[in-house]
């Protein structure tokens, strides 16, 4: 089932899609369900239940005729640096031996088509798609084997990065974080439909591959960064987890390339859909 939120009379609400274009507006079926995704997703597998059967039986729209939005807005967004293994090697580093966790803001998280801008203080924008888990269920401690279970579903998305600024101090957040910086979309995939062991994911810049994987190459898989992350932190329904890169982004191409404004990015995930952003000079 895929999940999405749309804008509509200036307000986000929550959705389902019942075929390739065509919309229900969960809350306007079922009163029950919340008209925000985050709330919908507190709601749990039970939520989840009264979703399905709203999506069978509420009226039905065009997708073309709704505004998609980022699906949610996250409690927390957390990322894995270096994750594959091709892009630690691309980069000249070694393989690392626990995961890199840093922070993306909640401010550079954007939704499909929404415009990825370029810094007036940077010239060093880079992409990096990347597979997107949801949480759903709130858990600390968790154990590998149980990891999934705490899955609500899966998107792409896009750790777009400030090179320059990246390398300002130890931590990434800086270069992380700008304002835009963290596409996520189409939509929200359900974990009973993913095996993100095993999902091609591809990355264009203007019709170009750039990027080309599988999430089998990932260093540490998704069972075992919810386990680790959720050793320090509660995870709870709403947050999620960029898992990280594979080989292909511009700062390791000879030359580098990097964003600029008029370029359009665009990320593939096998079963996830297509997340597809363009470059915009940011507003003075």
């Amino acid at each position: 089932m895929r999940l999405i939120s749309f804008i509509e009379d200036g307000q986000v609400r929550a959705g389902a899609l019942r075929s390739d274009n065509e919309v229900v507006d969960l809350h306007a079926t079922d009163p029950a369900i919340p008209a925000e995704m985050l709330a919908l997703l507190d709601g749990g597998a039970a939520m989840i239940d009264r979703v399905r059967a709203a999506r069978g039986s509420g009226a039905g729209r065009a997708l073309d005729a709704v505004r998609l939005t980022t699906p949610l807005r996250p409690r927390k967004a957390l990322a894995i640096g270096l994750n594959y293994r091709d892009h630690a090697a691309e980069t000249g580093q070694e393989i690392p031996r626990k995961p890199i966790v840093f922070y993306k803001v909640n401010t550079c998280i954007t939704g499909p088509g929404a415009p990825i801008e370029k810094p007036a203080a940077s010239d060093f924008v880079d992409w990096e798609g990347e597979l997107v888990v949801v949480i759903g269920a709130r858990g600390r401690h968790i154990a590998t084997g149980d990891a999934l279970r705490y899955v609500a579903g899966y998107m792409c998305g896009n750790d777009v990065s400030v090179r320059d600024w990246q390398r300002h101090a130890a931590t990434w957040t800086m270069g992380k974080g700008f304002d835009t910086h963290g596409p996520i979309g189409p939509w929200i995939v359900t974990a009973d439909e993913v095996d993100p062991s095993n999902l091609r994911i591809r990355t264009w810049v203007n019709g170009d591959l750039k990027q080309d994987s599988n999430t089998r190459e990932l260093i540490f898989d998704v069972p075992s960064l919810i386990a680790y992350i959720s050793t320090a932190m509660t995870l709870e329904p709403g947050d999620i987890i960029f898992t990280g890169t594979p080989s292909g982004v511009g700062v390791s191409r000879k030359p580098p390339e990097w964003l600029k404004a008029g370029d359009v990015v665009r990320v593939e995930i096998e079963g996830l859909g297509v997340l597809e952003n363009p470059v915009e000079e940011e507003p003075r």
